[in-house]
């Protein structure tokens, strides 16, 4: 694997948007203020031309545009390359993206949140590097950052272990400012199943949303990059607009299609569907009901997915996951 160098003070981040941008006054204030409280942080922040754009189709810019900004900033002097917002349509700059001209140059770090898969998870595929698979520039937005955006930032410096957190934030009140801090108003329980102790594999996943579009594409190395990998996989997964059915299905397809023959575990994020049931399949059923009989662990509703706070995460990472009074911890070697 190729790692990045970690993050210094006076380093560049640069921003930018491969899916949406960050248009309106909710996303707008977000990311200006994130902009702010990362040079407070000691960090040169460079912004691409698309991140206040929204001339696309569902998108910041046009597929070319949009892939064009993303390579010139790998090209750049910065050091990491942050996404500004996640979104529907990322896939289709992947046919615009250099991956040949990416393994050449200096690896970098790529972060980003949902839609963002299409990179987090490409990048680590393809290029065999390392990306993180975390909150986007707007969460940024105020100091001191919150949990999961301070760890994000000690990953990119250099840390190597982390915990869970202490609840999640069920629902966010409508037309909420800006500027409103995430409350976590719900108690966080894991279920673990086949559960023994701590874990050792690789990191792999991201939105089971933006999985599902890859597979069977040209950007599906999925089976030759996971086989390499003798310590197996520790697959993370989590949904957005996939309803439990859907889950089910994503999960039985992935499954045909060989992406799991390397699976050590499975970490599975609370979904965005919550408890939704549909002819008896729940957010439980609609994973083991699939998978069950690999006799693997199974970690379920960790700290992971669109209701937040979600642990950032390392793709192509060897890490240990246990779970320690009842809290999921990650230490990567």
């Amino acid at each position: 694997m190729k790692k990045p160098k970690y993050l210094k003070k006076g380093d560049t981040i640069a921003l930018v948007a491969p899916s949406f941008g960050c248009v309106g006054p909710f996303y707008e204030t977000r990311l200006r203020s994130a902009i702010e409280c990362l040079e407070k942080t000691g960090y040169k922040v460079k912004a691409g031309k698309n991140v206040f754009l929204e001339t696309g189709r569902a998108a910041s810019a046009s597929p070319k545009e949009r892939a064009k900004e993303f390579m010139d900033a790998y090209r750049s002097e910065a050091s990491i390359i942050l996404s500004v917002g996640g979104g529907e349509l990322m896939c289709e700059i992947l046919p615009e993206v250099d991956f040949e001209e990416i393994k050449k140059l200096p690896p970098k770090w790529f972060m980003g949140f949902s839609d963002n898969t299409n990179l987090t998870f490409t990048l680590t595929t393809l290029c065999d590097i390392e990306t993180i698979y975390g909150p986007c520039a707007p969460q940024f937005y105020s100091m001191p950052f919150r949990d999961n955006v301070r760890d994000s930032l000690r990953m990119l410096e250099g840390w190597h272990s982390f915990k869970g957190y202490d609840g999640y934030e069920n629902f966010r009140p409508r037309n909420a400012s800006p500027m409103r801090e995430c409350v976590y108003t719900d108690p966080k329980v894991i279920k673990a199943f086949n559960y023994n102790g701590p874990i050792k594999g690789t990191m792999l996943g991201g939105c089971l949303d933006c999985l599902l579009g890859l597979c069977g594409t040209p950007f599906d190395k999925v089976k030759e990059w996971t086989s390499s990998k003798e310590e197996g996989i520790i697959w993370y997964l989590e949904a957005c607009d996939l309803n439990p059915l859907s889950i089910r299905r994503a999960l039985g397809q992935l499954r045909n299609a060989g992406w799991f023959d390397n699976a050590k575990a499975f970490l599975i994020g609370r979904p965005l569907c919550r408890d939704a049931n549909m002819f008896n399949i729940q957010k439980y059923n609609a994973v083991l009901g699939v998978l069950s009989d690999m006799n693997i662990p199974f970690l379920m509703d960790v700290d992971l997915g669109h209701i937040p706070p979600s642990i950032p995460i390392k793709n192509g990472a060897k890490a240990t996951v246990s779970l320690e009074n009842g809290n999921i911890r990650f230490i990567y070697q």
